[in-house]
């Protein structure tokens, strides 16, 4: 019968769509990456979606994050999310956790539920968490490096963490998987060297912040903000997705 998924079982083949349908899939960080991710997860087909993230829409999201429109300004991204795969597939589960996943967090987490991880966060600290609760769990994880401050979409390669180049937060990555006995991570990284990005103050989150009173982690805090486009996250998202999408399928076991 004719369905919204009719073209892409011509490829994935019914089999294949119905392990999609019956995947779990956990996406950890619902931004610029994340937020792709989650589009290309839902209009394939995948049957429960776990998404985790604490922030909300900000204006300054527009340039590059799906989940951002004006009407969506101030919304919890997990709540917007949710909202648009149900509209994508009514028939798909969504569980949604206003979380920022930490090693203090991470026990919130049952990994084995899930049948893929996909890290798309920027922390470090997280990043690295995430690594280790998926080998404990014997859960398939792919992850996303550094995106900010990169202008090629062509550049992004999917390899093991140690057979990365280039990628600084790939380098810092190697060194702790290392020290955690992590012997492999699936990730997707660029090579392209990140450009230093030009902060004019007049509009800088620095000095025109414009965060919800209350917000935890504001960009005034970073050391640095990242500058950003609305094609090289979305084109590591979409890397993501289809990954997580031709593993789960079979599609990728097909000679």
């Amino acid at each position: 019968m004719l369905n919204q998924f009719s073209r892409a079982q011509l490829l994935f083949g019914a089999g294949g769509m119905e392990r999609l349908f019956q995947a779990r899939v956990a996406v950890f960080g619902i931004g610029g990456v994340g937020g792709y991710t989650v589009e290309a997860l839902a209009r394939s087909g995948i049957g429960t979606l776990d998404l985790i993230d604490d922030d909300r829409v900000c204006l300054t999201n527009l340039n590059r994050q799906i989940l951002a429109v004006h009407s969506t300004v101030g919304q919890y991204k997990v709540d917007v999310a949710r909202r648009r795969i149900l509209d994508i597939n009514p028939g798909a589960v969504v569980h949604t956790y206003q979380t920022f996943y930490t090693p203090q967090t991470a026990e919130q987490f049952d990994f084995t539920r899930y049948d893929y991880v996909v890290d798309a966060i920027d922390t470090v600290t997280g990043k690295l968490e995430l690594a280790v609760q998926a080998e404990k769990a014997g859960v398939p994880i792919i992850s996303c490096m550094g995106t900010g401050n990169k202008m090629d979409p062509t550049a992004f390669r999917v390899a093991d963490i140690y057979e990365t180049s280039m990628c600084p937060l790939a380098r810092i990555m190697r060194r702790e998987l290392k020290k955690r006995g992590i012997k492999k991570l699936k990730v997707v990284y660029s090579q392209e060297p990140p450009m230093t990005p030009e902060e004019d103050m007049a509009s800088s989150c620095r000095t025109h912040c414009i965060c919800p009173p209350g917000t935890a982690r504001k960009c005034t805090q970073r050391r640095q903000v990242p500058g950003s486009n609305a094609f090289v996250p979305a084109a590591a998202g979409l890397i993501l997705a289809g990954e997580v999408v031709k593993d789960l399928s079979g599609l990728g076991d097909r000679p």
